[in-house]
């Protein structure tokens, strides 16, 4: 039987939290509600779920204490943070909060949907994974080696983390606002061409001289790295 995520939204905006509950149903994931930060803490405290989504300004507390608080318990669920604060340093506010995630309001739900899924995943995966396979290419953390069909590919630090990163979300799209965000730390202008010019020098190295791609551009969305002719879930077989 496959277990659907379950998400708690933590919203004061009945009509937005009405559009998202609708929008997660029809991407097969279930939620529930909460209206203001003290009845979030409550649920999120006695129940259960894959990731948290919580809207900053809240009512009668607000979404960085319920954070806090609820790290403070030792609750450690994803959470995804949602607000019109949009600038760095709101950003930085919010990780250094215990957000795992920081999405500004306006968003498209597509992001936010694969956001949210990039966090479940995290959730039911061991926290630290020494090594990733997609297809014949291999990562190794401790070694900090790249390898494809047993033959050793040199990257340079910041290819080596984006690889990673792609990797660890393998047959997922992967957006350039959370490149920029988990690779780059905000260094960098999102309408800065740098993520292109990397994601082309790390595929040039992974697939010259083979003949199966694994990176590829999704239009519109960002990047994913898959392997097409077989499995590659991003993590060694075991």
């Amino acid at each position: 039987m496959v277990t659907r995520m379950k998400i708690l939204i933590i919203e004061d905006d009945l009509e937005a939290a009405a559009y998202l509950a609708k929008a997660f149903r029809e991407a097969g994931i279930v939620s529930d509600h909460a209206s203001d930060g003290e009845s979030g803490l409550f649920m999120a405290s006695e129940n259960s779920y894959d990731v948290l989504v919580i809207d900053r300004m809240l009512p009668r507390r607000d979404g960085l204490s319920v954070i806090t608080e609820l790290r403070r318990k030792a609750i450690h669920t994803p959470v995804l943070i949602l607000s019109a604060l949009g600038q760095v340093d709101d950003r930085v506010t919010g990780l250094r909060a215990g957000g795992d995630d920081y999405l500004p309001k306006p968003y498209a739900f597509n992001e936010l949907l694969a956001r949210v899924e990039v966090l479940g995943r995290r959730k039911g995966a061991p926290e630290q994974d020494m090594a990733y396979r997609v297809g014949d290419l291999e990562l190794d953390r401790l070694s900090h080696s790249v390898r494809r069909q047993g033959k050793e590919i040199p990257l340079q630090p910041r290819e080596f983390r984006l690889l990673e990163y792609l990797m660890k979300n393998a047959g997922q799209v992967v957006t350039r606002t959370m490149l920029l965000e988990n690779v780059w730390d905000y260094h960098f202008d999102p309408q800065t061409n740098v993520i292109d010019v990397h994601v082309s020098r790390l595929r040039s190295k992974i697939e010259k001289d083979y003949d199966q791609p694994l990176l590829r551009t999704v239009r519109g969305a960002g990047y994913m790295i898959k392997d097409e002719a077989g499995k590659g879930d991003g993590r060694p077989d075991p």
